[in-house]
């Protein structure tokens, strides 16, 4: 699409309103009883169906209805599988992540300035349905994977710190703080992050819970990454998520616990009046959370494989954020050039208002 059809449509945008929201839905996951009818069907993997972390989360599921499969592929890359359809309701499947386990950081990530940038997953798939995630893009399904021998991953990270110190991201592919109740991970990743001088990890999340902070170890090498968006996306576009004001005071708290937090303005998403929606979001935001408890500050507009989007399209063909007309730049889509240099040089002048310069990290200059 040119540049004046770009322009066009824009500002066809500016007159309509972005979406329907559809309201929030604080941490599904999480109950006071223990137990969760979130999934009513749980497959799992024979080879693991003895392991202790399989019993303990499915005893969080008496009602669901357990399947043995022989691999999980079976049932996550089958054929026909409607993803969109699929994030409403999930299945989730239990099974063993064999292979490589540790891969480099993809050049849309940023690495923060760490020479070794790493990720992994031990989960894949998300209890959120963001409109915009690349998941629905990169996965031939909406059921939620969990890894349970995430010890594995364990010693191939060993082995790879005894040549050079590692920064590691291991919630790219899902929201592991939201999870915590069911895998566990948090706390693992956090107290082996403890045995490991060398390594330095970062948890992304949109999770609110205030009550895991103090039940995990503070490192001032897990850092746990909120991503946090004006209300106007979060209640259209960020489907079942908490609250910005929610977030807000989840970060507010783990900061003034001692642990380190960095606050994610990323992805940037367009929006009828943006600049009064971000602008309002982010004196919210900094009214009430502490700057001399962030590390620091990662901001970009919304990016996303070629591929990735082309699935998404294909599954999603109502979402305003999906049909956007980017523009193809070296096989990543982005807003076009012209948009994307006003919404990042607007967010960051903004930011530079609450903190300093140097702490603030755009994706494209990493």
């Amino acid at each position: 699409m040119n540049s004046s059809k770009n322009d066009c449509y824009i500002n066809n945008m500016q007159s309509i309103p972005a979406c329907e929201p559809t309201g929030h839905n604080h941490d599904p996951i999480v109950r006071e009883t223990g137990q969760s009818t979130m999934f009513s069907h749980i497959y799992v993997e024979a080879a693991v169906r003895n392991h202790p972390r399989t019993q303990r989360i499915l005893q969080q599921f008496l009602k669901a209805q357990v399947i043995s499969i022989t691999h999980y592929k079976d049932v996550f890359c089958r054929k026909g599988q409607q993803v969109h359809l699929q994030h409403g309701s999930k299945a989730l499947i239990i099974a063993r992540k064999d292979g490589q386990l540790l891969y480099e950081g993809a050049e849309v990530c940023q690495s923060f300035g760490n020479e070794y940038f790493y990720y992994t997953s031990c989960v894949m798939n998300c209890i959120y349905d963001c409109e915009y995630c690349y998941l629905k893009g990169m996965y031939p399904s909406g059921n939620l994977v969990i890894f349970i021998n995430i010890e594995d991953i364990f010693a191939e990270l060993e082995t790879l710190l005894a040549k050079h110190p590692v920064y590691l991201c291991v919630s790219y592919d899902t929201d592991l703080l939201a999870l915590e109740n069911i895998a566990g991970f948090v706390k693992k990743w956090a107290e082996f992050t403890v045995e490991h001088p060398k390594l330095r990890i970062e948890i992304r999340t949109k999770c609110a819970r205030t009550d895991l902070w103090k039940e995990l170890p503070v490192c001032d090498r897990v850092i746990y990454a909120f991503t946090l968006s004006p209300e106007e996306i979060t209640a259209c576009y960020e489907h079942g998520t908490p609250t910005l004001a929610a977030r807000v005071a989840s970060v507010k708290l783990a900061g003034k616990m001692g642990h380190p937090v960095r606050l994610c303005f990323d992805p940037m998403i367009y929006y009828p009046h943006y600049k009064e929606v971000y602008r309002r979001m982010l004196g919210e935001v900094f009214a009430q959370i502490d700057t001399d408890h962030i590390v620091d500050v990662s901001m970009g507009s919304f990016r996303i494989s070629k591929d990735y989007l082309k699935n998404m399209r294909r599954h999603d063909v109502l979402s305003p954020v999906v049909q956007f007309p980017y523009e193809n730049i070296d096989g990543v889509y982005q807003y076009p050039d012209k948009l994307r240099q006003e919404m990042e040089g607007f967010l960051h002048k903004e930011l530079c208002k609450y903190v300093e310069e140097e702490h603030i990290f755009c994706w494209d200059q990493i």
